[in-house]
Formats: structure tokens, C-alpha cells, sequence
């Protein structure tokens, strides 16, 4: 239930061809040049019927239909709409005529990257753009104007538009952007860096709960995922890696398979997976299943969730760490506080499970590469297609599809891009389809890291917090992915949510003697971004430690963040919005109790309530969640509080349910019997309240999923009287 208030191009190398798209992002695109598409070439020659390309971000049809371009990747988070109601806002067309098209990144290539990047993650895809494609859709609508003045020979500056009608008031002339669309087409557009942008305040188009775009083939049925694409003559694979993280392939007895019905090689893929191509996936599949195969576990077969868990531990208080955060003297002030609180909390690894399993389909052809592939990260996919398949980046192309969930997995790893294009090498001509199976999904994943965190607290003989002290011991995703970003030995990112500078995650709480640190311990297992990553684990440390020093302190959990959250005014704004709207301090039903929470991540504030009951018999009901949210512009309330939503249904998931469990090396949650997904009667009603402050630009996909979840346990503290400490709820005795 919801309820919502609103208070061509060159031959490159992959490294050149990264270093340039990073290089590019931090800079200007060419928002008014006018390129030629091929693809839109072959789209007028079916359709017999002109498109004007006025710049990059838009074309026009002579039907006055409005082709907005989107770079960035959809996976149900509602992006490609959003986007689509920054350029409109700016350029001001007939929403009602608006439809997109999807930008590849070998387009973008042959243009310069004059779409920018086109990587979808880190709830970016807006906030990340917003400023150069809302200028690409000014830059339109000047020139459109312009077009209209020529012809009328007046001055641009007495015609106006609105709904993508122009006119000209004293002459009562009018004139419809398709009628002047290719005459637009041919002008010099202005400098996008010298059009002053509307203030969000007057927005009609943006700012508004419009219907999303992408809808409809979603409810008939005709949108192709990429895991539904077919080709003429194509076969399909499937694949399984070694199951303990970092072995290897010894051998494999393919003999015994390759009289199988349908099979037609079995393709050994680096040195660590086998794959077995047949006529049919399912060939494939019962194949690989009656596959002898030998591994060599590289020493990692003894590792489980209690070795883990040991060093992890361990970490908790070692001398040396890995990134820190301090002002005053946070151990002295503990020492001599009249009263101490200590706590330690740990998290388990998690799964991204994506509806949609990975896959990627290839065909290397007559000097080019092409993939169909589910992936947040676009220019990534060209990249890994280029470097395995050897073809020239130039002669690659990633065709693009909505995603069936991504959740940060389908990012910048790309390992099943790599993986398809592999074995489509040996089938040069024929494409190929690689699908994991829903077991190898889980099994090979890039998880969310392992952690425990313990945090000591001191008070004065008044209950105010004096000194506190984090110390979080935890795997690396830096250390997986992107080790530039441990810089002396220092990792801060693992730390996010407990920054000190405002801007991405910054802790909204003042406490005079703080100490925050970070003791790197990494496994065996590769882990990666999570929906809201390291925010989801330390906002429950740190917000359900908070319970724990507030009761410890005899106050009001919401009065004693309140003192702490004097000289954070958008914290502080998100608390009490929550607070007001979850009925905090008012009498419940017998049975149920509320908890609360705050933090910040991926430049956004937010804030939880919540209402749950705890039987005799321990059963938890979470009944009601109040959620309140300010990232600064809300492009589209209602689709901000179906990302709400979304939180909640995956934060809560993970909470009740979610945990990877490591034995003998590997991972044993290989599906949904054991790996559980919150069922739909599980929901709680869920209520959002938008709180924009309409100066900066925040993320909204991932955001809330950090307080949904200590907001519920602190509720199950208020019940019990019992802090939970560990995670997931289903291991835990709540009575």
C-alpha cells in the first residue's frame, strides 16, 4: 500500500578507451552537435516518415512526437522516465507525445561520448546527468524558437512555447515544433554552458508524479529481456565455475557428454569454469550436470562461517587499522564517563539474487563483436566484449536491454560479458547464449561484505554522550574491485555513512569525542556493491547502538538523537518528518511498539519508523513503516515512493531472511528454498513522506533501504527489551 505526501569513430584500446570515458565524465558533452545515426537512418526508411535530429538529447517527428535519447540503464528503478521529464521540463514539449530510445555505447563511442557515462549505479543515474541533459533539452528548444523566429522574421526573444506549440503574441501567429523541426536541425546551436536552467520550484514536467514510459510491454508481456533474445542459428550454454572462490579447473572427462542429445563442445572459460554448448539450454544444462569434472580448490576448501567470523573478531581489536575518523579523545572520555555501553553487532554476506539470472548472448562475425546483455554499465560491456573477443572496440556494439534486476551486480564486474564472449569465440559466426543457472547465480556472485562492528559508548552522570567509539572489521570491496582506492593502506569507503564532511554520507550526529575505524579483514570470497552497500550495514550498527545508549541514558530514543543532531538541520528535517508522520509518542494498539531511525547515504537524508509485534511465541509482524526522504529535487514523487517500496521489500528481505553461509569454501544458499525473498503478506504498509529542499541533487534508489531495517529492530528492542545484535532475523530467539 502507498501513501505519499509531498512536504564512428577510431579504433581504441580498452585502457585508452576507459581512461578517456572516466576523463570525459568529469567534463562537458557536446550537447548541441547533430550527428548522423544509422540506426534512426534504417527507422525512416521502414517507417517512411522524416526525424529530425535537433541535437543529441532530442529529435522530432512531423507528427510533432517527441524521440528523447537515454543513456543510462533501466532496471525497474524508473531512470529512463525520470531523465525523459528532465530533458521535456527544459525543452517544452507535449508530454503527452514524448517517447525514448535507448543510446548503445558503440553509438556514444563513434559520437565522442557525447551521451557522457552510461553507467547506472551508486543511485546516480539522475543526480549523476541531470545538469547536462536537462541543458541538451534547453539547447532544443532554443533552437526550435529560433527556427519559428527566422520564419516569421521577428526576434526570438518575443516568440515563447509551451506544450511544443510556439507562438508569437503580437502577431497571433502559432506554429507546432514539427513544422519547424528540420529547419532547427540545420542552426548552430548555442552554448548549453550559458543557458540559465529553470528553477526546479516551476517545474510542470519534472517534479511531478507522471506515469513511467516503460509500463505497458511490461504488463502485455512483449518486452524482451535480454535473457529472452533468439537468433537465427543460435545455441546456448551454460556454465559452471569452480565452487570454491579462487580454485581451478584440473580436468574434465567430456567424452562422457558429447554424445548427449543436442551437445555440441564443451569450451573450458579461463582457467576456473567449464561451459557445455548445445542446441537447447536445457541440453546444455542436464550436460554440464553429467560433466566429470576435477577442481582444484586452491586451499580455500576449509574455510566456513565460524573461520570467517574468528578473524573478522579479531579485527575488532587490532592494533593496526585501515581508515579512521576521529576528533577529541574518544578513548579518554569513555574511561572516564559515569557510565559505559558496549555492544557488538555482525552482518552476514548477501546475495544480489536478480530475478533475472546473468546472461549475455554473442556473435563474432566478420570483424565485429556484438552482445545482447543485461548490464548497469554500458560502456563496461564494449570494453569486456573488445578485450576478449580481440575485436577493435570500434567494431563492437552492446545492444541494450532493460534489466531484470541489477542491484550493483551489473556493474562494472562484467564477468558474465567475458564469460559468453569467450565461448562464442569458438563458434566464430554463431551466436551464442550463456545463461547461469539460478545455483550458479547464487553461487558466483559478488556478495555484500561480511562485517562485525563494535561500538562502546560513554555517558556523563546526566546521560549525555560524552565519547563513542566504532570500530567496524570487514571485508573490502575496494580490495575485490578497485585496490586504487585503498590509498596507504587507508580504505574510507567502508566507512560510509560515518563521514565526516557533508555531501555523500555523512554521520548526523555531533558527539564531542568520536572515534570511527575500520580493520580490514578479507576472505577468500569476491564481494561487490549491494543496494546501498556498506550504508545498510553501519546504519544498523550505529542506529541500533544509538537504542541501546538512549535506554541506557533513560531517554526518549527520538529526544536523544535530537540532541545529538543540533548542527545537522537535513538530518534533523528527515527524523522528525518521520517521527511526525509514524505517530511517534501516540498510543498504539496492545502489542505493538515503534522504533526509529536516521542516516545518510548516496547523498540523500533519510529517516524511519516503525510499528511491529512480537508474540509469546517469538513470530515478528512488522505492521507499518513510515519512511521520509530528502534528496533535494524529486524529479518524480510517485515514482520516489515506489523506490521506497522497493527498499523496504529488499532491506527487509535481508533482514528477516538473507545470509550467505560459507562451508567447505563455498557458498550453500544456491536457491530460493534456501535463500529466502520476504513473501508478499510479509509487507508492512508502507507510507513515504518527500521532504525536497531543493538544493542539491540526491540518490533515491538506494537511500532508505539504511534505515528501514534498524528501524524494525529497534521496534523489536521496544518490544523484547532485548537488542539484536546479529543478522538474520531467522536466527535470532526474539523471546
Amino acid at each position: 500500500m502507498r501513501k505519499m505526501t509531498f512536504g564512428k569513430g577510431k579504433n581504441l584500446s580498452r585502457r585508452k578507451f576507459i581512461v578517456g570515458s572516466a576523463a570525459a565524465a568529469g567534463g562537458g558533452f557536446a550537447l548541441g552537435m547533430s550527428l548522423p545515426f544509422p540506426g534512426e537512418a534504417q527507422a525512416q526508411a521502414q517507417n517512411g516518415a522524416a526525424i529530425n535530429e535537433i541535437n543529441v538529447w532530442v529529435a522530432i517527428k512531423p507528427d510533432d512526437t517527441c524521440v528523447i535519447r537515454i543513456a543510462r540503464s533501466e532496471m525497474g528503478q524508473g531512470t529512463l522516465t525520470g531523465l525523459a521529464q528532465l530533458v521535456a521540463e527544459e525543452f517544452e514539449c507535449d508530454w503527452s507525445k514524448v517517447t525514448t530510445e535507448g543510446i548503445t555505447p558503440g553509438r556514444n563511442l563513434a559520437a565522442k561520448r557525447a551521451w557522457g557515462d552510461m553507467s547506472t549505479g551508486g543511485s546516480r543515474g539522475i543526480r549523476g546527468s541531470q545538469d547536462y541533459v536537462r541543458r541538451g533539452g534547453a539547447v532544443a528548444r532554443m533552437m526550435l524558437l529560433q527556427a519559428a523566429a527566422d520564419q516569421w522574421k521577428v526576434p526570438v526573444t518575443d516568440v515563447t512555447v509551451s506544450k511544443g506549440v510556439i507562438t508569437h503574441a503580437a502577431s497571433k501567429r502559432s506554429i507546432r515544433y514539427g513544422k519547424v523541426a528540420a529547419a532547427a536541425s540545420k542552426l548552430t546551436p548555442p552554448d548549453p554552458k550559458a543557458i540559465k536552467l529553470k528553477d526546479p520550484k516551476s517545474w510542470t514536467i519534472a517534479g511531478k508524479g507522471l506515469k513511467r514510459l516503460d509500463t505497458a510491454d511490461k504488463l502485455n508481456g512483449s518486452k524482451v529481456y535480454a535473457i529472452d533474445v533468439k537468433l537465427p542459428g543460435m545455441l546456448n550454454a551454460a556454465i559452471k565455475a569452480c565452487p570454491v572462490f579462487g580454485g581451478k579447473l584440473v580436468s574434465v572427462d567430456e567424452a562422457k557428454v558429447l554424445g548427449m542429445p543436442g551437445v555440441k563442445k564443451v569450451v573450458k572459460v579461463r582457467d576456473n569454469a567449464i561451459a557445455v554448448v548445445a542446441d537447447t539450454w536445457w541440453h546444455a544444462k542436464k550436460a554440464l550436470d553429467a560433466l566429470p569434472i576435477v577442481w582444484d580448490e586452491a586451499g580455500n576448501g576449509n574455510v566456513s562461517n565460524a573461520s570467517i567470523a574468528e578473524m573478522l573478531k579479531e579485527g575488532l581489536t587490532a592494533e593496526k587499522t585501515n581508515g579512521d575518523r576521529k576528533n577529541g579523545d574518544a578513548l579518554k572520555a569513555i574511561s572516564e564517563a559515569a557510565k559505559k555501553v558496549e555492544a557488538v553487532y555482525s552482518t552476514p554476506f548477501l546475495s544480489h539474487a536478480c530475478m533475472e539470472t546473468m546472461n549475455c548472448t554473442v556473435r563474432i562475425a566478420d570483424g565485429k563483436a556484438e552482445a545482447w546483455v543485461p548490464t548497469q554499465n554500458l560502456e563496461a560491456s564494449l570494453a569486456a566484449l573488445s578485450e576478449v573477443s580481440g575485436v577493435p572496440i570500434g567494431q563492437c556494439e552492446v545492444h541494450r536491454h532493460d534489466l531484470g534486476g541489477g542491484f550493483g551486480r551489473r556493474g562494472g564486474t562484467q564477468d558474465f560479458t567475458r564469460q559468453a564472449t569467450a565461448i562464442a569465440k569458438e563458434f566464430p559466426g554463431t551466436p551464442v547464449k550463456l545463461i547461469w543457472s539460478r545455483e550458479e547465480d547464487q553461487a558466483h556472485d559478488f556478495f555484500r561484505p561480511v562485517s562485525q562492528c563494535k561500538l562502546t559508548a560513554g555517558l556523563d552522570a546526566s546521560g549525555n554522550l560524552t565519547g563513542l567509539h566504532v570500530r567496524v572489521s570487514g571485508q573490502s570491496i575496494n580490495a575485490t574491485l578497485n585496490p586504487n582506492g585503498i590509498v596507504n593502506g587507508r580504505d574510507m569507503r567502508q566507512l560510509q555513512g560515518f563521514y565526516d564532511t557533508p555531501g555523500d554520507a555523512q554521520l548526523g550526529y555531533h558527539v564531542p569525542n568520536l572515534l570511527i575505524e575500520y580493520a580490514m579483514r578479507n576472505t577468500h570470497v569476491p564481494v561487490g556493491p549491494w543496494r546501498g552497500v556498506n550504508t545498510n550495514q553501519n546504519g544498523v550498527y550505529m542506529e541500533c547502538f544509538i537504542d541501546e545508549v538512549a535506554k541506557a541514558a533513560g531517554k526518549d530514543p527520538l529526544e536523544f538523537r535530537r540532541a545529538l543532531m543540533k548542527d545537522y538541520p537535513k538530518h534533523l528535517a528527515v527524523l522528525n518528518a518521520a517521527a511526525a508522520k509514524g505517530d511517534w509518542g501516540k498510543p498504539l494498539p496492545p502489542g505493538r511498539h515503534r522504533g526509529i531511525a536516521q542516516f545518510m547515504g548516496y547523498g540523500s537524508y533519510s529517516a524511519a519508523t516503525a510499528e511491529v509485534s512480537v508474540n509469546d511465541k517469538g513470530v515478528l509482524k512488522v505492521h507499518r513503516l513510515v519512511l521520509s526522504l530528502d534528496c533535494g529535487h524529486a524529479v518524480n514523487p510517485s515514482q520516489i515512493a515506489a523506490q521506497v517500496e522497493g527498499s523496504v521489500a529488499y532491506g527487509l528481505s535481508a533482514t528477516l531472511y538473507g545470509e550467505m553461509i560459507v562451508d567447505k569454501g563455498r557458498m550453500t544458499n544456491l536457491n530460493f528454498d534456501s535463500y529466502e525473498i520476504m513473501r508478499l503478506a510479509e509487507f508492512p504498509k508502507v507510507e513515504t513522506v518527500v521532504v525536497p529542499s531543493h538544493d542539491f541533487w540526491g540518490g533515491v534508489g538506494e537511500p532508505t533501504i539504511c534505515v528501514a531495517a534498524p528501524a524494525v529492530l529497534n521496534a523489536i528492542f521496544a518490544a523484547t527489551g532485548k537488542p539484536v545484535r546479529s543478522l538474520p532475523l531467522k536466527n535470532v530467539k526474539l523471546v
